[in-house]
């Protein structure tokens, strides 16, 4: 069994054994690991409100659990509610559950909000905390990896389980056509083009410094022999580096700050949804709002200005 679940629920739990099982098929059906750790933390709480067997779940304790969940975003609910919903259909598909009980329950509506990218400036305090683009030959080889990694989600524009994802033998970097293969949600494969001359070569120094021919890029342990980085691991060093820098963004945010920087500099909507391997053009779309709230400041800016040079007339 899963041990988060037995530490959390125990064992003996109605539901313990059936989320064991739940998760395992979304590990065989290709769920990422991400996916898997949200679920199951969501899963876990509805349990811990719902004691009882399988069979009687209806639609009156999940109602009453989303109840509970009223001080939450609407996007964190949405998330909760879609995690009971999928445990549920997929009791329905094992002839454990004789009715879905979300038939019974409204869905979670989000309002749409533009995305907060980080200031380029903000990130380059950041990276510059961890180690210069041109390191000094004993900075540690855990805080070059850590200086590569983030800068790989910055310019690739990459969300960060796909960064802890790569493999040495994703990267082709064959001379002027360097690309970095990403496997993101869904099991989707796409290519990405280092196109960073600076980037390109720190990862090239990393690599040499490193000495790693295959395998995982960013290894979990200083000395190379761990595994891939990960994910959590990964939030909490790049938490550290933000406090030493006085800044406060989020892994997330560089990938937002990549798009909007793409988008400011005439990037095409399909061409940028592509890089980030978004499943629809409307998502990326955001970006080019975003760029609207931009140009709208610039505009106020200048009126502003104008008005003043009045006023001193």
């Amino acid at each position: 069994m899963d041990p988060v679940i037995a530490e959390q629920l125990g064992r003996a739990h109605p539901l313990a054994r059936h989320l064991d099982d739940f998760l395992t098929d979304l590990a065989n059906a290709g769920a990422s690991a991400h996916t898997r750790r949200a679920y199951r933390g969501d899963l876990i709480a509805f349990a811990a409100h719902h004691g009882e067997d399988l069979a009687e779940l209806t639609a009156a304790p999940i109602r009453a659990f989303l109840a509970e969940l009223a001080d939450l975003s609407a996007a964190s609910r949405k998330r909760k509610r879609a995690a009971v919903a999928s445990f549920a259909k997929w009791a329905i598909r094992h002839d454990l559950l004789d009715a879905n009980p979300m038939d019974r329950i409204d869905t979670v509506k989000v309002p749409k909000s533009l995305p907060r990218p980080a200031a380029a400036a903000d990130v380059a305090k950041v990276l510059a905390v961890i180690c210069s683009r041109r390191p000094r030959k004993d900075v540690p080889l855990d805080r070059l990896r850590d200086r590569v990694l983030f800068e790989t989600a910055y310019v690739c524009g990459a969300r960060a389980s796909e960064v802890c994802g790569i493999y040495v033998e994703d990267l082709d970097l064959r001379l002027d056509d360097e690309h970095v293969r990403l496997c993101g949600k869904g099991g989707t494969v796409r290519t990405v083009l280092l196109d960073d001359r600076g980037y390109v070569a720190l990862l090239r120094l990393y690599l040499a410094r490193a000495g790693y021919g295959a395998g995982p890029l960013f290894r979990a342990s200083v000395n190379g022999s761990g595994g891939p980085l990960s994910y959590d691991a990964a939030h909490h060093r790049w938490k550290g580096y933000c406090a030493a820098a006085a800044v406060s963004i989020s892994i997330h945010q560089l990938r937002h700050a990549h798009a909007t920087e793409l988008i400011n500099a005439g990037v095409s909507i399909e061409a940028v949804r592509r890089r980030l391997g978004h499943a629809s053009a409307e998502t990326t779309q955001l970006y080019a709002l975003l760029d609207d709230k931009v140009a709208d400041a610039e505009i106020r800016a200048a009126r502003r200005h104008r008005d003043r040079d009045r006023a001193r007339r």
